[in-house]
């Protein structure tokens, strides 16, 4: 055979072989395009098919709620509609939501019980001690005069009722003196006279001397000691007015002090007051009267029993605050004034009333809801009226209306039941505007 016969044959070989090769691949691909139309064709029938046992009220993209339809078909992000059936959304018109439970544990869904119970708060704050306001006493005279003598010299010294505290020379006390001795003559030589206006003028102008001596808080006893010895004494002595603690000295040996000057202040430390703080939220739980506890913190331990005396009429416009006046017993003298304490308040009692977590609720607009939890993955909105807040650490509150005992409700994401109740709510709505007639041919998007 020639070398030119032989390379025409293999030329021809190559090309057949090559022409076989394109149109087996090109059969195979063809078969293959057509089995993944045939399957795509299948899965989109199969998705879009809806169960024709069930009422289908209207068709929804499955990324975009939304995104709603009277038809099957495709959303506009090219994914195949979902159909949304009658037994699903029959409590749509009341914002009722059924959630699948895989999803109710993506969420995080918890819930917990309506209680009827006994309701009350503990209030904590932190209080100042300070003097008891009904028990401060202050040593004045009513007489001018030289301090002859001090036997209180130092401020915070103890004294007891009755203990005297200084001696005072006063020329206008010793005047008086004489001048009571002088009525007192004058009185013993005219009750002698058989006219009773004489003798009654004796009387009058002893009487009248013996009065000026007792606006000026003579004593009693000095006064008859002055009747019955005749002898003038030179020194007034001033003595305490009650035991306690003398807080404030003005008094030094030798000075002149005029009539009317505070000499010393005592203060009676066997019971203190103690002030704190409270929000205005928990003023409803504080009424005067209500038993008080306070602890140190360099003592603990230790607790002091009061109670509330007194709750002041304003509020402090800044911190937003109320001052709560509490009295404490302080028999061993341990509380001082300005101390800091921690302050225990039981709030009063509110018998058999029906309470929930205070993270169940939900503040929207002028509603306050709660989700009921009815069983089957179905979460009811609820509104409801609310009373207190309390608890053992303020975190449930009192429900006045809208609740019952026993009932389920949702106490975390319920922001997100929320949202799919209102959005399930906007559905139902266009779909009632859109009855009686059929809704064949009609787009709906509620975007």
């Amino acid at each position: 055979m020639k070398p030119k016969q032989l390379l025409f044959i293999l030329v021809i070989i190559a090309i057949v072989g090559g022409v076989g090769y394109w149109m087996g691949h090109s059969r195979s691909q063809s078969v293959t395009a057509d089995e993944g139309s045939s399957m795509n064709m299948d899965a989109s029938s199969k998705n879009q098919k809806a169960d024709k046992r069930r009422k289908v009220l209207y068709w929804k993209a499955p990324m975009n709620p939304s995104e709603i339809y009277d038809h099957p078909g495709k959303s506009k992000m090219g994914m195949d509609l979902v159909p949304v059936y009658a037994d699903e959304q029959q409590a749509s018109a009341e914002g009722a939501v059924k959630i699948n439970p895989v999803v109710q544990q993506d969420m995080g869904v918890r819930t917990a019980p309506v209680e009827m119970t006994d309701f009350s708060t503990t209030v904590r704050t932190v209080g100042t001690v300070m003097y008891d306001e009904e028990r401060l006493y202050t040593v004045t005279t009513k007489i001018s005069g030289w301090i002859n003598k001090l036997y209180i010299d130092y401020t915070g010294q103890m004294v007891h009722k009755g203990d005297p505290m200084l001696d005072i020379y006063s020329p206008e006390l010793v005047t008086t003196q004489q001048e009571f001795l002088l009525a007192l003559n004058t009185r013993d030589m005219l009750d002698k006279s058989t006219f009773s206006d004489v003798k009654n003028g004796g009387w009058s102008l002893l009487e009248s001397t013996r009065k000026r001596l007792e606006y000026w808080d003579i004593p009693a006893s000095e006064i008859r000691h002055l009747e019955q010895t005749k002898e003038v004494r030179k020194n007034l002595t001033l003595t305490a007015p009650a035991t306690g603690v003398v807080i404030k000295k003005n008094a030094v040996d030798g000075d002149y002090i005029k009539d009317g000057m505070t000499v010393y202040q005592i203060a009676d430390l066997s019971k203190i007051w103690v002030e704190a703080s409270i929000y205005d939220n928990e003023i409803p739980w504080i009424r005067e009267g209500q038993p008080a506890e306070m602890e140190l913190s360099y003592l603990p331990g230790k607790i002091f029993k009061g109670r509330v005396s007194y709750i002041y009429p304003y509020l402090n416009g800044k911190a937003r605050d109320v001052r709560v006046r509490m009295v404490i017993d302080n028999p061993d003298g341990i509380l001082k004034p300005g101390m800091y304490a921690n302050i225990k308040l039981q709030g009063k009692t509110i018998r058999n009333t029906v309470v929930i977590p205070s993270e169940a609720v939900i503040h929207s607009g002028e509603r306050t809801l709660v989700f009921l939890s009815l069983g089957s993955g179905t979460f009811q909105p609820q509104e409801v009226r609310l009373g207190k807040i309390g608890g053992p650490d303020n975190n449930q509150v009192q429900v006045l209306d809208g609740l019952k005992p026993g009932e389920e409700v949702v106490t975390s994401a319920q922001f997100l039941l929320d949202s799919e109740s209102r959005l399930q709510s906007a559905i139902q709505k266009m779909l009632n505007l859109n009855k009686p007639d059929s809704m064949t041919g009609m787009k709906m998007d509620a975007q």
